[in-house]
């Protein structure tokens, strides 16, 4: 008995013993997707409407969300492709790893905050790309 339960202790994603459900991890997810499918329609208003409240106001404008988002972050804007990775639950919030592929087929990583909203929604707080390792000539 005790060995089966140390066994779905270990067993459990780290975000489940957290409190991140099933169905947070599919929102969380849902709501990546739709930012990405709205950035790569140009589509300002909807990508800035999935952002934390915070955020919104650090840019002011869906405009200068995706002006920067176009210039600074190229793989969230246009990846070819996106593989969910792992996700952290931190408190009430998490990080889901995401692995981009650019249109040139450089794979990158991206952290994404996710801040959960009073009403329980989730939005997105953040991401830090992280380009891919470079090689060093020996």
């Amino acid at each position: 008995m005790i060995r089966a339960l140390l066994l779905c202790i270990f067993l459990t994603p780290t975000w489940a013993q957290a409190g991140v459900t099933a169905d947070d991890l599919a929102e969380i997810r849902a709501v990546i997707n739709r930012q990405i499918d709205a950035f790569k329609r140009d589509d300002a208003r909807s990508a800035f409407a999935l952002v934390s409240p915070d955020v919104q106001e650090a840019f002011g404008t869906p405009e200068r969300f995706l002006d920067v988002v176009r210039v600074s972050y190229r793989a969230v804007y246009r990846p070819s492709a996106v593989t969910f990775l792992g996700l952290t639950a931190i408190g009430p919030d998490a990080v889901q790893q995401v692995q981009l592929t650019d249109r040139s087929g450089v794979r990158w990583h991206a952290y994404y905050a996710m801040q959960r909203q009073k009403d329980g929604s989730w939005r997105t707080n953040g991401c830090r790309l992280v380009p891919p390792a470079k090689t060093i000539p020996t």
